[in-house]
C-alpha cells in the first residue's frame, strides 16, 4: 500500500465543511473557454443513457445536451444542487465527514468529480466506495484545474506544482484499486488549465 504523508490532507479551516458550504456559491470555479472544453470531453466519456453519479456537484455539472438513463449529484448545499437542471435527483452528503457512499453497489455507469478533489481529506476511501457503486468496467473521471478555495483545499494541492498533484491523483486512484489509469490534457490555448485522470473499474 502507498503510504499518503498525514500532512498533506491537512487544510487551513479544520472547521466543519458544512459551515463553509451553509451558504450558496452560484459561481464557475473555470473559465468559459474550459467549461467548453470540460463538456466536450464528457461528450466523448460518457455514452448515451449511462447512468452518472456527479459527486461534489454543484449548481452547474458541465454536461454535454445528452441523454443519459440518469443523473445522480452528491453535494454540500441543497440550494445549489436544487438549482443544476441536469440532475434527476441530488443529495446533501458530507464525503469529508462520511466517506462512505450512501448507494448500492454496481449503481452506475460513470462517476465525475469536477475540480473539487482538492477538498477531500480522506480521498483515497471515497475513490474506493465509488469504485464499488460504479458498475463492472465503469469509469470516474476525475477534472482538475488551477483555482481553489485555499483555506479548504488539502496542502497538496496548495503547496504542490501540478506535476506532483497529478501524480497524486493517480496513486489515489491506483490505491483505491482501479485499473488503465490515464492523464489527459484538454487545456484550451490561453485559458484555465483542464486535467483529466480517469480509472476503470
Amino acid at each position: 500500500m502507498t503510504e499518503f504523508p498525514a500532512d498533506l490532507f491537512r487544510r487551513v479551516d479544520e472547521s466543519p465543511d458544512r459551515e463553509f458550504y451553509r451558504e450558496p456559491r452560484f459561481v464557475t470555479h473555470i473559465d468559459d473557454a474550459t467549461i467548453d472544453a470540460l463538456t466536450r470531453y464528457y461528450e466523448e466519456f460518457i455514452p448515451e443513457q449511462a447512468s452518472v453519479l456527479d459527486l461534489m456537484s454543484s449548481w452547474i455539472s458541465h454536461l454535454p445536451d445528452v441523454g443519459y438513463s440518469k443523473v445522480v449529484g452528491l453535494g454540500m448545499n441543497a440550494d445549489e444542487l436544487a438549482a443544476n437542471p441536469r440532475l434527476d435527483e441530488f443529495l446533501v452528503h458530507d464525503l469529508n465527514e462520511t466517506p462512505e457512499l450512501p448507494y448500492a453497489p454496481e449503481s452506475f455507469d460513470r462517476a465525475l468529480i469536477t475540480v473539487s478533489i482538492q477538498y477531500l481529506v480522506r480521498p483515497v476511501d471515497v475513490l474506493a466506495s465509488t469504485r464499488r457503486v460504479l458498475k463492472r468496467r465503469g469509469r470516474i473521471a476525475i477534472a482538475m484545474s488551477h483555482r481553489l478555495f485555499p483555506t479548504k483545499a488539502t496542502v497538496a494541492f496548495t503547496r504542490l506544482p501540478a506535476p506532483e498533484f497529478i501524480r497524486l491523483v493517480q496513486a489515489y486512484l491506483h490505491e483505491s484499486g482501479y485499473s488503465e489509469v490515464e492523464f489527459v490534457d484538454r487545456s484550451p490555448a490561453g485559458a484555465d488549465p483542464l486535467w483529466l485522470i480517469t480509472g476503470m473499474k
